[in-house]
């Protein structure tokens, strides 16, 4: 019994492990290699943002979704979890926060790019 109880928790940890590596992919645009989210769509930094804190609420996070984490998300190196207000989660890469961009419409699109001079393609090391 007791190690049927270690498997089942060692797939839990697996899972939730895959969650996070799932939740973005690095992608190759224009030349650039920058990280998507699941779905190939760009992800962006928000200059208002400070270290680990979201400060895209409202308004600001219709039209810039977070990319959200699950409630069981654990860090992964410079991948970390940012708790928000609202008391959901987010993922973070260097401690900035990451959104996709509602005028994005497909794959590959990045049409958030400089919008207001503070929205910027989180772009891969």
């Amino acid at each position: 019994m007791k190690a049927i109880a270690f498997g089942f928790a060692m797939l839990l940890a697996g899972t939730a492990a895959s969650q996070a590596a799932d939740a973005w992919k690095e992608a190759e645009v224009n030349g650039t290699k920058i990280y998507t989210d699941a779905n190939g769509m760009t992800l962006y930094t928000y200059d208002k943002d400070e270290a680990g804190k979201s400060n895209c609420y409202d308004k600001c996070a219709t039209n810039w979704p977070p990319l959200k984490a699950a409630a069981d998300a654990k860090d992964e190196g410079e991948w970390t979890v940012v708790k928000r207000t609202d008391g959901t989660a987010m993922w973070a890469y260097e401690g900035h926060p990451l959104y996709t961009f509602i005028k994005d419409k497909k794959a590959g699109d990045t049409t958030g790019d400089g919008v207001g001079d503070v929205w910027h393609i989180a772009k891969a090391d």
